[in-house]
């Protein structure tokens, strides 16, 4: 076959056994080994078993690299538990007894207590804080949800209407300044976006600020949790929000006069309008008025309103900035879409409503690996020379999204998804030759 599209003799050889998949994996381990994630996640979990062959480190190791490596089903790892490069990553020999079954796996996510994963969620947050090497100013706090389809027989998967689907729903609060994971929580099918969203973020921001006293946090959500709790948890905590709000009559009689400015001036100029106004609004369960910013637009497909809840104090004065801050919590909905879609969260099969919960800290785990491998190696090009002394969080929207899109072109490993880590680091195919000195991993 190869000689029909190849010009030329060409020779097969057989270069002897010890083949091993994803060779990229050993440098990420030695990395992952420093920073202790694996090993100290591991003893969040009690251990119960007497006698056992394999130690829960040695099996979160397997379950994240795998994840990490697009091998999240746990029947992927009857085969791979013989693969030298696994045994490694793991923290095996390659001639060593093979790594955990499939059984064996799905015994320890079936394990797990209630305990357990409450201190998980405590190791969450206490490696979210060990990630800073000086305490930080302000810290932008996006808390967002999305669904996860189940199959099955999945306790506490419900059908959700506006889904159409039986699922889970996942709600995970991420840090917009180093894009970690800081607590991920499995909701139950037919959750509210905002369910205990209130005590959630009291938890964490309590917590930080038992570290950094003086840290100023800024809150980020969608109108999912455009709820009254959600609200007075962030002022009573002393914390700034700026939280989606739909559209209603109200909003929108305000808004009206600024809608019809931006219609005669795309009506005159033939170029798209975005303009902001801002006003205080109470509505009727809101005990006194709040400010709200909405935006107007007018271009070719039509007009577009949208409307936000803040209490920054820029509100006021720079509307328009309060906004497109607001809007930037995309790039936070980007790394939820890579934990669904790339790194399995959105497989969460087991029967037991607990394993699940832990599965999705096990994939959590692989997504906070892959964000830090990311800053690791990152080059990111330099901002655009237009207005060289402006930072580029004060620079307009479309010189930010010139530079993101030129940052993913430069710098494809500090940008890539789960997707180009794996064909261009990952997946690498090595021999793996143990010797009575060494272990060479032949790439």
């Amino acid at each position: 076959v190869v000689g029909c599209v190849v010009a030329g003799a060409v020779g097969w050889a057989w270069v002897g056994g010890g083949l091993g998949w994803g060779a990229g994996m050993v440098a990420q381990r030695r990395l992952e080994g420093w920073w202790g994630g694996a090993k100290s996640c591991a003893e969040q979990v009690r251990e119960g078993r007497q006698g056992h062959t394999h130690a829960i480190a040695e099996m979160v190791r397997q379950r994240v690299f795998g994840i990490l490596a697009g091998y999240e089903d746990q029947n992927d790892h009857d085969t791979l538990r013989s693969d030298g490069v696994f045994k490694l990553v793991a923290g095996r020999r390659p001639d060593d007894l093979d790594l955990a079954s499939q059984p064996t796996l799905s015994r320890l996510e079936n394990s797990v207590t209630a305990g357990d994963l409450l201190r998980l969620e405590e190791w969450y947050l206490q490696q979210f804080i060990r990630s800073f090497a000086e305490p930080p100013r302000e810290l932008t706090l996006d808390i967002d949800v999305f669904d996860d389809p189940t199959h099955g027989q999945q306790q506490l998967t419900f059908f959700h209407g506006f889904y159409e689907q039986y699922q889970y729903l996942v709600r995970v609060i991420t840090c917009a300044e180093n894009d970690l994971v800081v607590f991920p929580v499995l909701l139950h099918g037919t959750a509210h976006a905002s369910l205990g969203a209130a005590t959630d973020l009291e938890r964490v921001i309590t917590r930080l600020r038992q570290e950094w006293p003086d840290v100023r946090i800024h809150v980020r959500a969608d109108s999912g949790f455009a709820v009254p709790a959600f609200y007075l948890a962030c002022e009573r905590l002393r914390t700034e929000y700026t939280v989606g709000l739909a559209m209603n009559a109200v909003l929108q009689r305000e808004s009206q006069q600024l809608l019809a400015v931006a219609v005669a001036a795309w009506e005159q100029t033939a170029q798209p309008q975005r303009l902001f106004t801002t006003f205080d609004y109470q509505a009727g369960s809101w005990p006194e008025p709040r400010r709200v910013v909405v935006k107007c637009e007018a271009h070719a497909p039509g007009t577009n309103r949208r409307a936000v809840v803040t209490n920054r104090p820029g509100a006021p004065i720079l509307p328009q900035g309060i906004y497109e801050d607001y809007a930037d919590r995309g790039e936070s909905e980007n790394r939820n879409k890579e934990l669904k879609c790339e790194l399995a969260a959105g497989r969460l099969s087991d029967h037991r409503y607990m394993a699940n919960a832990f599965r999705l800290m096990m994939d959590t785990l692989a997504a906070n690996l892959l964000v830090r491998l990311r800053q690791l190696v990152a080059e990111p090009p330099a901002p655009p020379q237009v207005e060289p002394d402006l930072p580029l969080e004060a620079r307009s929207l479309h010189q930010r999204r010139q530079h993101w899109s030129q940052r993913r072109k430069d710098d494809p490993l500090g940008e890539g998804h789960a997707c180009t880590w794996r064909t261009l680091v990952i997946k690498v195919a090595a021999r793996v030759v143990v010797t009575a000195r060494r272990i060479r991993v032949l790439l």
